[in-house]
């Protein structure tokens, strides 16, 4: 049985007065939306440069939203019956 779906994407960067950089990630599957926060603070001894901060913000934004799938995977598969994925292992197809 073949399978295919176009999830959208959103990811929002924007700096606080007090230079934190924060990151919103909006995942829209059509059925749901599931947002991801992150932020990064520039060390006052670092240099600042902002596409750290971005890369930084971002990623751990995405982070989030990763958990917040595989959690949701794993009450759904739970909700079938079957025992919830150990968090340890990788589940699906290999990498």
């Amino acid at each position: 049985m073949s399978h295919t779906a176009e999830w959208k994407v959103r990811l929002h960067l924007f700096e606080d007065d007090d230079g934190t950089t924060k990151a919103q990630v909006v995942l829209d599957t059509g059925a749901t939306a599931f947002t991801g926060h992150g932020t990064a603070h520039c060390h006052p001894a670092d240099t600042n440069v902002p596409e750290i901060g971005d890369e930084l913000a971002a990623g751990r934004a995405m982070h989030d939203l990763a958990h917040q799938l595989l959690n949701v995977a794993g009450h759904d598969i739970q909700a079938m019956g079957a025992s919830r994925p150990s968090t340890r292992e990788p589940v699906g197809w290999p990498m």
